[in-house]
């Protein structure tokens, strides 16, 4: 019972910083202003880690590497650490460490999945209920790029646009099948057993 408290208060905080990483990335890729108090906290959250990895890391294809790996490494960590406190994983199989990195990236997926998620939430409920608001273009640049081409092929229906709900549906989908796939293949492959 102390060990899954403990994995789940690490599961938490460890992965609240790499959504919190992931969305500095996303924000810089889709040039949404820096400009607003979310925006800033992340800044502030994340700039200790990723400043020093600026150095060696530099920016490719105007896309913030840096910010990535940061939330790629933080992964790797804590999967690395919660395997190790429920004794799940044997560090000696030759494809622990491969398996791990491959594992972290699928959990980078998911996360951005998620964050995808929240974002398209609140874009939504701001539209509705302030569309004005000072925090709508920052949520705005993070969702057009995925709402763009479904708002090109659904129609709206009584003047209601319902790409978001069919964005949502799908982002769902996703999450239940590969990424549920992906995750159990990471961890056969940690477990040293032979991918199907």
């Amino acid at each position: 019972m102390l060990r899954e408290t403990l994995v789940y208060v690490l599961e938490t905080v460890v992965n609240l910083f790499a959504l919190a990483a992931l969305m500095r990335f996303y924000a810089q890729a889709f040039r949404a202003s820096f400009r607003n108090p979310i925006a800033q906290f992340i800044v502030a959250l994340t700039d200790w880690a990723v400043k020093p990895l600026r150095r060696v890391l530099p920016s490719m294809m105007g896309l913030d590497t840096a910010s990535f790996v940061v939330a790629w490494l933080t992964l790797i960590v804590l999967w690395w650490a919660i395997l190790m406190i429920l004794q799940l994983a044997e560090m000696t199989n030759p494809l622990f460490w491969p398996g791990l990195a491959a594992l972290s990236i699928v959990k980078l997926l998911k996360l951005s999945i998620y964050l995808l998620i929240g974002v398209i939430i609140v874009q939504a409920v701001l539209s509705w209920v302030s569309p004005y608001h000072p925090m709508q273009p920052f949520f705005d640049a993070l969702s057009k790029p995925f709402l763009r081409p479904l708002r090109r092929m659904i129609p709206l229906i009584g003047g209601v646009d319902l790409s978001s709900l069919v964005l949502l549906i799908f982002l769902q989908i996703l999450l239940m099948l590969p990424i549920v796939f992906l995750e159990a293949e990471s961890f056969r492959m940690m477990r040293g057993l032979a991918l199907t």
